[in-house]
């Protein structure tokens, strides 16, 4: 069941506008901790007085440790599709997320009769499935890209290793390309990290001439000449700058999230707990 609740409300007819709601969409690698950190998120905006409408986009997922507002599981089920078509799970993975597609105007519909600050938008926990099929780009421009921006989770459990880290930033770097949206770094579940580990990492965001030395140390791997190649181009397309450790367990970063969604949405400015748009 879609939970509309009192927000359920035909904001054109009664009020003559749309509500501007902000989308942040929440992206990364399967397991980086989209879902609780959206939860997590979820919990400091009603906190502070703002309110925030919940839309899952994983048709595979079973179990969400928040209760959607909008659920894509209402019109495409991966579970459905691999009964339908005779799918194994990637196979049904794929016709699914094509299917969340022709399925956008039903979300957006139900979406844009609610009255809300922000929409949390959790994404598939495979990565490819959202941002390097075409049913992405017509996700986001049917919520509207001016609206919109990303956080990119970064794993630390990728991150740990110079190769690894030049891995997860080369898809942020992807991502970013696919989607074209303001994107913010995140390095997530940082509370599993020592704060020695947690800062390395960090640095590496901040500072890539630190990266490239520790790299470097790592000659005689041949995945370092391929690191040290994508780092370049990387680091010439400015992809390097500042990222926040977040933690959902602990509720650590969310201010952070909350001003980079300032920044991009407002200039930085605050923005009133039910401000609307006109």
């Amino acid at each position: 069941m879609l939970h509309l609740s009192r927000r359920l409300i035909n904001l054109k007819s009664v009020y003559g506008l749309y509500v501007d709601m902000k989308n942040i969409f929440f992206v990364g690698t399967a397991g980086c901790g989209k879902s609780t950190l959206v939860a997590a998120y979820k919990n400091w905006l009603d906190e502070q007085g703002f309110d925030a409408l919940l839309l899952n986009l994983d048709p595979g997922t079973d179990i969400l440790p928040y209760d959607p507002d909008v659920d894509i599981r209402e019109w495409v089920s991966t579970a459905e599709v691999m009964e339908e078509y005779g799918l194994g799970p990637n196979g049904a993975q794929i016709v699914a997320a094509d299917l969340m597609a022709m399925n956008i105007s039903k979300m957006t519909d139900v979406v844009n009769a609610m009255r809300s600050d922000y929409l949390l938008i959790d994404t598939p926990g495979q990565l490819e499935l959202f941002a390097f099929r075409e049913s992405s780009k017509m996700t986001v421009e049917a919520f509207g890209k001016e609206s919109s921006m990303l956080l990119y989770l970064s794993d630390p459990a990728l991150c740990k290793d110079p190769n690894g880290f030049v891995t997860s930033m080369t898809l942020s770097a992807l991502v970013q390309f696919r989607l074209q949206l303001p994107t913010f770094g995140l390095l997530s579940k940082s509370d599993i990290l020592s704060d020695e580990e947690r800062d390395r990492m960090l640095g590496w965001f901040t500072d890539p001439d630190s990266l490239f030395y520790d790299l470097m140390e790592h000659d005689s791997d041949p995945q370092t000449v391929v690191g040290a190649e994508l780092f370049k181009a990387m680091d010439s397309m400015g992809v390097f700058g500042e990222v926040r450790g977040v933690s959902a367990k602990e509720s650590t970063g969310m201010a952070e999230i909350y001003a980079a969604s300032q920044l991009c949405f407002y200039g930085g400015e605050d923005a009133e707990p039910g401000e609307i748009d006109d």
